[in-house]
């Protein structure tokens, strides 16, 4: 028996079936953007933990902040004795914000519980109870931002009905056939048929949809959504959690549009692999919460504040902003050869900002080819290439190497993946 097979009949022993791994494959060491399983086999990593990796697996600075920061103190609660590098985390992050006003962060661990903190504040700040969200998009699993998440399929299954006051408006993708138009016209009905605008405390989007299959949100949406709110008193929140530091060529992905939020939603890479995320807002609103209200016992662990710090120099001295672009292009113009080629599969739709890149595997007859996608998927990992799929009809491949690739690795996993692209036609 092979060391992952065997850790796979402990892993289905132990865990509870609910926890879906896409890989029976068990990761045993990293180094930038290549992995080694159990069995010695290396791997391109072109998901990097779902976007958490911009700055690689173990990047010697991050690890070193890391390092440093054990041989202080691990943990004190920030509640009961703050420290320094939660302060310095959030002094840069509000030099960071997307938005002119003066703004204030606030820390947490993982990207729901971001998200469910910026519900709080927007709440706080409003004293309304209704949230509006959109079909496709992906701000987590707990109860609140499940019921904010617009999948069911496999977020929401049995696990009963949303709180109240959540309404949900179409995403407006060409691939899907919606318009802003009919976001904004879906919009005024909800006003007129659900729920005041006077009673709503926030609308929450994505700047690029992750799940939902990498799909840009227009500015002329992000402008009309910023009018509306301005004219309701309505919370504009930002989730950046898969968008943020660097990854489409902003360190926000909202910053493309040139709209401001009020709030800012940030986890997935901001510590280069440890749990962190946190709020970053205009500081009239975040003041809101009264004291208490916000935190976490492990939220602004001291380990992932002093990788973040780290990170955000990276993303500086290695001009990842600059590099995101690049390799974009490198990525686009790789999939526009491959879409040409008689040997592949169709491949349709490639978008996105940055290396922020998506596209979609259709039928000849053009319909989304969901088996298509997972034979692809299955392909490339046994060439020893990791891929992910999203979108609404599981036809999409996303791409999310990390910023930091070599330039030989980035062309060794384009050349792997136009080769399952062919072997699975």
């Amino acid at each position: 028996m092979t060391q992952n097979a065997d850790l796979r009949a402990r892993h289905v022993a132990a865990i509870p079936r609910g926890l879906a791994s896409a890989f029976p494959v068990y990761a045993r060491h990293a180094e930038n953007a290549e992995i080694w399983d159990a069995d010695g086999k290396r791997y391109i990593d072109f998901a990097g933990g779902i976007a958490v990796l911009n700055t690689g697996h173990r990047h010697p600075k991050v690890m070193a902040a890391v390092r440093d920061q054990l041989d202080h103190f691990t943990h004190t609660a920030f509640q009961i004795l703050p420290y320094e590098p939660y302060v310095a985390l959030c002094e840069r992050l509000n030099g960071l914000a997307p938005f002119t006003a003066p703004a204030k962060s606030v820390l947490f661990s993982t990207g729901a519980e971001a998200v469910e903190n910026a519900i709080k504040i927007a709440r706080a700040h409003t004293g309304r109870p209704g949230v509006i969200a959109f079909s496709g998009g992906f701000h987590g699993r707990t109860t609140l931002t499940m019921a904010l998440t617009g999948k069911v399929v496999p977020y929401k299954v049995k696990f009963g009905v949303a709180p109240p006051a959540i309404y949900h408006l179409p995403f407006p993708a060409e691939t899907h056939g919606v318009t802003v138009a009919d976001t904004l016209k879906a919009l005024e009905t909800l006003f007129r048929a659900d729920i005041s605008p006077s009673d709503v405390a926030a609308i929450i989007i994505e700047p690029v949809q992750g799940e939902g299959g990498f799909l840009p949100a227009p500015t002329e949406l992000l402008q009309a959504l910023r009018m509306t709110c301005d004219t309701h008193g309505i919370v504009l929140i930002a989730d950046e959690v898969q968008t943020g530091f660097a990854r489409t060529g902003k360190m926000f992905g909202i910053e493309h549009s040139g709209v401001e939020p009020d709030l800012v939603t940030v986890a997935k890479s901001l510590a280069g692999g440890f749990p962190l995320s946190g709020v970053i807002g205009r500081a009239g609103i975040m003041d809101a919460a009264e004291p208490g209200g916000l935190g976490g016992t492990y939220a602004g662990s001291p380990m992932a504040c002093a990788a973040a710090l780290a990170v955000l120099d990276v993303i500086d001295e290695e001009d990842l902003l600059n590099r995101a672009n690049a390799i974009g292009e490198t990525i686009r113009k790789s999939l526009e050869n491959m879409a040409l080629r008689s040997d592949c599969l169709a491949i349709t739709a490639i978008r996105g900002p940055g290396a922020m890149i998506a596209f979609d595997i259709v039928t000849p007859e053009g319909e989304p080819d969901a088996a298509a996608t997972r034979r692809v998927i299955q392909t490339a990992l046994e060439d020893g290439l990791v891929l992910l799929s999203c979108g609404i009809h599981g036809n999409t491949i996303r791409v999310l190497n990390p910023l930091t690739i070599a330039d030989t690795v980035l062309l060794e996993g384009l050349e792997k993946l136009g080769l399952a692209l062919a072997a699975a036609k």
